[in-house]
Parts: structure tokens; C-alpha cells; sequence
């Protein structure tokens, strides 16, 4: 009758594949590091220029002083787009925010593609400053870029928007994060904005 062994097997030593898995793991975290880019897009103010409208409503009352006005002020920013991934850039959507001399912050989505021709019926003015739009859900590949206007509407006077502390334009991509430009006070000299890649 043989003898009952109770032994355990030898152990392997697991310290050696651990060991080759960091070192692979390492090496493929330093080659993502040193080929991805620190930005994702590049954004460049080409040009801008603003239509600032007064427009009074009539009342029919024959009371003095019952008419009531509203200022608007449209800001059309011509910008250009540069994808600086590896991958495609989709744009989600277009948004402007503007923070006043008294510290109110003003929210805007950029004016629809399919309104923009009501909206230069009503003020013939603006037409001359528009150029192509830039559009959502527009795709630009890797290493190129996209061009086109912005079309921002702001309720307030030009007076407001001269005397601002900030204007500015973000713009924000599906799967990456946004990116803000500051709008110029002046048309003179272009500007650039960078979006970071999203930490992983």
C-alpha cells in the first residue's frame, strides 16, 4: 500500500512575470505620454467684428414714454480649428459667454445655420460682415483644420460689450473637452486658444 503524500506543490515565483508586466505597462504609459499631444485642438481668432441694434417697440397707448426698447449686439467671430490628434474632432456646439463691467454673466449658443438668412432679412447691415458658418457636428481629421464664423447674440448695447471684462467663445468637441478663446476688444491682431487633452 502506498504512502499518502500530504505535501503542496512548490510554488511558483510570480515575482518575475509581475515584474515583465510593469515594465510593459511603464513603457506603454511613457509612448502615450510622449506621442499624445498637450492639446487636442488649436483654436485661432481670424478676425471679428460686432452689430450692435436698437430697436424700438411702438405702443399703442397715446401715453408719452410707453414705447419700449431693447438693445442687442451681434458679435461675428471668424475662427479656425486645428485638430492636433492623432483622431477626429467632432464639434458639439457653439457658445459664447460674456461677463459685464458689473460682473453679470451672459450665456449665448451661436446662431443656427438655418436662421441665418431671417436674421440678415431683419438687418440687412449684418450680411456684409457674415462669412461661411462654422457648423456642428462638423469633422475635422487629424493634423487638419476648419474654418468659419461664429455668430454670437448678446442682449446688451454696444456700450456693455465696449466696457466688458471678458468675452469669449468655446467651443466643444464629443469625446474631448472645450475649449475658450477670449474674444479681442479690438480686430487688430488674432488671438489662439488650446483645449488640454482629458487626464486618463
Amino acid at each position: 500500500m502506498s504512502e499518502l503524500n500530504f505535501g503542496q506543490p512548490a510554488r511558483r515565483n510570480l515575482l518575475a512575470p509581475v515584474l515583465i508586466a510593469l515594465l510593459i505597462l511603464g513603457i506603454a504609459i511613457a509612448l502615450v505620454l510622449c506621442f499624445t499631444p498637450h492639446s487636442t485642438a488649436e483654436v485661432t481668432i481670424l478676425r471679428r467684428s460686432i452689430y450692435p441694434t436698437h430697436t424700438v417697440f411702438k405702443s399703442e397707448s397715446i401715453i408719452v414714454g410707453r414705447d419700449r426698447s431693447q438693445d442687442d449686439l451681434y458679435a461675428v467671430v471668424a475662427v479656425r480649428v486645428e485638430d492636433r490628434l492623432k483622431l477626429p474632432l467632432f464639434i458639439k456646439d457653439l457658445t459664447g459667454t460674456l461677463i459685464t463691467a458689473d460682473g453679470e454673466e451672459i450665456e449665448t449658443s451661436a446662431v443656427q445655420k438655418q436662421d441665418l438668412e431671417n436674421l440678415y432679412t431683419t438687418f440687412p447691415a449684418l450680411r456684409p460682415l457674415a462669412s461661411s458658418p462654422l457648423l456642428r457636428e462638423t469633422e475635422i481629421d487629424s493634423g487638419k483644420a476648419a474654418e468659419g464664423m461664429v455668430l454670437l447674440h448678446f442682449p446688451v448695447s454696444e456700450d456693455v460689450w465696449n466696457h466688458r471684462k471678458s468675452a469669449t467663445l468655446n467651443i466643444v468637441t464629443y469625446h474631448q473637452g472645450p475649449v475658450s478663446i477670449v474674444i479681442p476688444q479690438d480686430n487688430s491682431a488674432s488671438s489662439k486658444g488650446e483645449t488640454p487633452t482629458k487626464d486618463k
